[in-house]
């Protein structure tokens, strides 16, 4: 019989075969782990339809769409250079929290959280800002710029200023205004995402954008309301709809000021973490992450099971007070 520990030759030590063994067990579970994937990736994305939204409801804008609503821009061609350009205007809303609580936000396109705006990386991108609001606002982008384009210095109400720079790196940035006290600007609603694609793209999957913030109602630096996309227990009451067995690719950002860092977690599930989105890898694999004030990252998952699924920060006063939704996944039955 062959022994493998004693090959007459060079011996092969038990050390050697079970580094080999551990090596191969490795790449056989991150290929299975890929594949994975693949095969949720490879099946054709569909979205399912909106639940309709209550015509009785108060509100400026819809959370709904909110999930889905990614802005491309406007591509222009300018001296054999295509630029993408995005309009933002910046205003006072009153939005309607709940049936007893009315909130005046600071917010940009109308919306808390701003607009999502999208581009691929090395792409020139263009922010026409306006501020039609009675303060002075800003927006400062996360990301690689040149100082002029930082978004530090104060644009005065009726003012407009350009904010012009190449989409780098790939990933997924944060975007706020930084007038001072920044605390308070945000926390009025003055923030959103930039989502920069990687040239070579991603796996198609059913895109959303969950972002967490909060008001300080009565400006004691207390946060008294929390929410997702901007109207807390939006998505409890009405819950999100996916489909079973469908990659779902999560853009997750934190907004939240005046806490310490907040936790997201699923039930019944585990997903994929893709940091900051600066990897085409996922990093490691979790139903629950931490994320301090402007930390973002990407998480994938599939449900296997249909059903209504709880998602919210594990804190638990924080989710009680308006950061708790469901998932809704629907039998795919195609």
């Amino acid at each position: 019989m062959l022994n493998f520990f004693n090959l007459g030759r060079k011996s092969t030590t038990r050390r050697q075969f079970i580094q080999w063994s551990l090596l191969i067990g490795g790449i056989s579970a991150a290929a299975l782990k890929l594949n994975s994937r693949q095969a949720y990736a490879a099946n054709p994305v569909k979205i399912p339809p909106w639940p309709k939204t209550d015509s009785t409801s108060d509100l400026s804008f819809d959370p709904m769409s909110v999930l889905r609503d990614f802005n491309y821009g406007t591509l222009k061609e300018e001296d054999g250079q295509t630029i993408r350009e995005f309009e933002v205007v910046a205003h006072s809303t009153t939005l309607q929290l709940n049936c007893a609580i009315a909130f005046v936000s600071w917010n940009l396109n109308d919306r808390v959280p701003g607009p999502t705006l999208r581009a691929t990386e090395g792409d020139r991108v263009r922010i026409i800002f306006h501020n039609e609001d009675g303060h002075s606002h800003s927006m400062h982008f996360h990301g690689v710029h040149p100082a002029e384009m930082d978004g530090v210095a104060s644009i005065r109400r009726g003012k407009t200023t350009v904010y012009e720079f190449d989409a780098e790196p790939y990933g997924v940035h944060p975007y706020h205004c930084h007038v001072a006290p920044v605390t308070r600007h945000v926390g009025k609603g003055l923030y959103g995402l930039f989502i920069v694609d990687p040239p070579e793209g991603r796996p198609d999957a059913d895109e959303m954008v969950l972002v967490m913030g909060a008001y300080d109602l009565d400006d004691d630096d207390v946060n008294e309301l929390y929410a997702f996309n901007g109207i807390p227990n939006y998505y409890r009451d009405r819950p999100i709809p996916i489909y079973q067995n469908q990659l779902v690719r999560l853009y997750i950002l934190n907004m939240v000021e005046l806490d310490p860092p907040i936790t997201f977690h699923i039930h019944a599930n585990m997903f994929q973490v893709y940091r900051t989105g600066r990897s085409l890898e996922p990093s490691e694999e979790s139903d629950v992450i931490t994320m301090g004030t402007a930390e973002r990252h990407i998480l994938e998952f599939a449900y296997k099971y249909p059903g209504k699924y709880m998602f919210h920060p594990h804190q638990d006063d924080i989710a009680e007070h308006g950061c708790m939704g469901y998932f809704d996944v629907i039998p795919d039955e195609a």
